[in-house]
């Protein structure tokens, strides 16, 4: 069946999911309506009602122990560190910094989908997981959220800043570092790759994207924008409210920020360390076509660039363990860092 066929059928766009994933999915949907106002402002109260998290746990939970830690208090910036705890300690782990999704408005690496997701991707691939704790729109604005993500790789950089942090463990190599990132942590990664390229770093070297159903837009809408009905996660009055949070005041989808092949884009073409990218797109989700875009904005750059499709998922599919094409990526994730850490 092809994509086409797949995005007018709105009866499979929850299937798969469980009961409890669907039950998360509406409530979320319900209360969120009820947060975001059309003037760009929220409910803040009501979005954390809405975002149910995890405490870390030092004691391993399928082999990956976790901490928080506070990185600058003046801006309440963290992350959440995720260490394979069976690791041997001469073995030199690579490091993924991850930035979670949410449109640039909501959640946390507390979040539990982020909280499991993250710990997999630690387990399975052994690696040091960063998930980065940013500060969010409206309240903070475009570009807070790409200032605070670049500011966890300097700190990475700083063997000083990096040995205060009391669980970092001394075998985690911040020179095979990778950035990792959904919806609008696809978006960061992006904007971050691209700075990180104009900056003379000690110790960290990027090595890679992995870019999870990225969050860009423009004034003009895609066909799956259009043509997608009753996504299961992210709808179109989302992604709308969104950039209006997130965007200096006045700005339209066509800024830098969002618009990735507009007349007003950073041309990425003679950063020669643009890193290999690994990007995921799903036929169910709203987004696909600029995942698409941006596949292809890379390889007319010259970069680097996988692209897999998963036609029965729609966005923050990773949420969901018990969909065979989670653990389908997770694999896809291992090998693309085993195939680049070295």
């Amino acid at each position: 069946m092809n994509a086409d066929k797949l995005q007018d059928d709105n009866t499979s766009t929850c299937e798969g999911l469980s009961f409890m994933t669907k039950l998360q999915y509406a409530a979320h949907s319900f209360i969120t309506k009820l947060a975001y106002h059309s003037d760009g402002t929220v409910n803040r109260f009501l979005v954390n009602l809405a975002d149910i998290r995890s405490p870390p746990s030092s004691t391993p939970v399928n082999g990956v122990t976790s901490y928080d830690h506070t990185f600058d208090s003046s801006r309440n910036l963290w992350f959440r560190i995720f260490i394979p705890a069976n690791a041997p300690s001469t073995l030199s782990l690579p490091v993924i910094v991850y930035f979670h999704g949410g449109g640039f408005v909501s959640f946390s690496p507390a979040t539990m989908p982020y909280n499991t997701f993250c710990r997999k991707i630690s387990g399975d691939v052994s690696a040091v997981v960063i998930s980065v704790g940013y500060r969010l729109a409206p309240e903070h604005r475009w570009p807070a959220q790409y200032e605070d993500s670049f500011n966890v790789l300097k700190l990475l950089d700083d063997k000083e800043m990096r040995e205060k942090i009391r669980v970092f463990p001394a075998n985690a190599d911040v020179s095979r570092c990778f950035l990792a990132g959904d919806s609008a942590g696809g978006n960061i990664i992006h904007h971050v790759a691209i700075r990180a390229c104009g900056t003379h770093f000690q110790s960290v070297r990027v090595r890679g994207l992995i870019s999870i159903q990225p969050f860009f837009g423009g004034e003009k809408r895609t066909r799956s924008e259009l043509r997608v009905k009753n996504p299961p996660a992210l709808t179109l009055a989302q992604t709308d409210f969104f950039w209006k949070a997130f965007l200096p005041t006045g700005s339209d989808r066509d800024h830098p920020a969002a618009n990735i092949i507009g007349l007003r884009s950073e041309d990425i073409s003679g950063l020669e360390s643009f890193p290999p990218t690994l990007a995921v797109v799903g036929g169910l989700d709203i987004l696909q076509d600029w995942g698409r875009k941006y596949c292809d904005v890379l390889r007319k750059s010259g970069k680097e660039v996988e692209l897999i499709e998963y036609p029965k998922v729609g966005h923050f599919f990773y949420s969901a363990p018990e969909l065979p094409e989670y653990e389908m990526f997770v694999a896809k994730i291992v090998e693309f860092v085993q195939r680049l850490k070295t």
